[in-house]
């Protein structure tokens, strides 16, 4: 089995422990292969790809470690600020952060506090899993959301790793495949002491979950830090931007970048000046998004060249990680992509926090619960389609006055959801403390 770019997986579970391991095994000329072929599309890192094979790049820092796995970038986001609670708490603690996205790995390096470090995650092959936990010996790791690898967790059972499951969402497939191979998830959850489900919808019969303490935390999402920014990048694009109307597609995938470019082309005449700022959820997309917006007409700068933003930009294309904190403070209305195609949405909770009035797709299964509370605080809108989009967003133009009142609401309700990394940590804390106890 192999992770792939922002991939949420249960690993082999359908299948029983000894099939999945031969297969897995088995499969080294596949998987090397298909390891080359992510190089080659810039989905690995050539110099870090031995990683991935339980390789480490760096050494272990002396003492108790703690192990966290988030699947890729917006699950990486969702624990910086539960990662630097941990350790100012514990300051003999250090916590390796493993990810299997290179978007999560640059944030992760620029992010990271004093005492994290990053690695990527193994891929999940017997010897490439072993090797990995021999060299860190994990004394503790925490799973967030539910990627799930058969290998990495037994074997990590096997070391007596305490585990824990945080923000462990299940859709309604995985919840079906599990029902169908009772035996293989009771094996596979078997070693996990804490499971954490974000909301009740995920806290109801969870197959493998035995005696284990299943409780409600709220979604980790929700207590992370507003998105960083600098003053110095602030005062340069807005000062690039002056006093032009402008309103942010967000995290978009393949799809919603035509569509927003449509949404411009269809107000330019109404809304004189307008720009439309573009990031995309991956950047490495970026010549072919140019590419399909220059093939309508639309001019278009880009960020990763320097590009600067001028009376003839239309589409500014911001093909960078780790800006969406620059954007959501520059404009007042964002649409939050990964929606209007069925992918499941991306967090529109932080353009909530930093002030902008949301907009969203009705393929927002991966936050639900978040866009109905914006909708009840009539924070957010939910638009089914292009046409809609482009009306909507005309009318926020048109109207400050109830864009502002919808990113007031916005950030409000975003303030209120700060009580969930408490609850988190009051599940998680003996395992902590059994942690750092472990004798070396």
């Amino acid at each position: 089995m192999m992770q792939g770019e922002a991939t949420t997986s249960t690993g082999g579970m359908s299948l029983s422990a000894p099939l999945y391991r031969a297969i897995t095994t088995l499969a080294l000329p596949l998987v090397q292969l298909f390891i080359q072929h992510r190089v080659m599309r810039g989905k690995e890192e050539p110099t870090r790809v031995d990683e991935r094979r339980g390789i480490a790049s760096i050494r272990r820092p002396d003492g108790p470690l703690i192990w966290m796995h988030a699947a890729s970038i917006g699950e990486a986001q969702s624990v910086l600020v539960l990662i630097d609670r941990i350790l100012r708490a514990n300051p003999d603690l250090h916590i390796l952060m493993t990810t299997g996205t290179v978007t999560s790995a640059r944030l992760m390096g620029t992010r990271l506090p004093g005492r994290a470090i990053h690695q990527y995650v193994p891929i999940d092959r017997v010897t490439w899993v072993r090797r990995f936990l021999d060299y860190w010996k994990p004394d503790a790791g925490f799973w967030i959301e539910s990627e799930l690898w058969p290998n990495l967790l037994m074997e990590s059972r096997r070391r007596g790793v305490a585990m824990a499951l945080l923000n462990a969402r299940m859709s309604e497939s995985s919840l079906a495949s599990w029902k169908r191979a009772p035996a293989q998830a009771r094996e596979l959850r078997g070693g996990v002491g804490v499971i954490q489900p974000p909301d009740e919808k995920n806290c109801g019969p969870q197959p493998g979950r035995g005696g284990r303490r299943v409780s409600v935390s709220g979604n980790l999402k929700l207590a992370a830090d507003p998105l960083p920014a600098t003053a110095a990048d602030l005062i340069d694009l807005q000062e690039s931007i002056g006093d032009r109307p402008v309103w942010l597609a967000a995290s978009t995938h393949r799809g919603e970048e035509d569509i927003a470019g449509a949404v411009h082309s269809n107000l330019s005449d109404r809304v004189p000046g307008l720009l439309t700022i573009v990031a995309p959820r991956h950047p490495q997309r970026a010549d072919d998004i140019e590419a399909s917006l220059q093939r309508t007409g639309l001019r278009v700068a880009r960020r990763s060249r320097g590009d600067a933003i001028d009376a003839d930009t239309d589409i500014y294309l911001v093909d960078a990680t780790g800006v969406l904190g620059l954007l959501y403070r520059i404009a007042r209305i964002a649409f939050v992509g990964g929606s209007l195609i069925p992918h499941g949405g991306q967090n529109m909770l932080e353009a909530a926090q930093l002030g902008c009035a949301v907009l969203h797709g009705p393929h927002v299964d991966n936050f639900r619960s978040i866009a109905g509370e914006l909708a009840t605080a009539g924070a957010a809108v939910e638009i089914a389609d292009g046409a809609e989009l482009t009306r909507t967003v005309g009318e926020l133009l048109g109207d400050p006055d109830r864009a502002n009142a919808m990113a007031e609401a916005a950030e409000s309700a975003a303030a209120r959801k700060q009580d969930v990394l408490d609850t988190v940590l009051s599940e998680i804390t003996p395992l902590i403390a059994g942690a750092t106890a472990r004798p070396r």
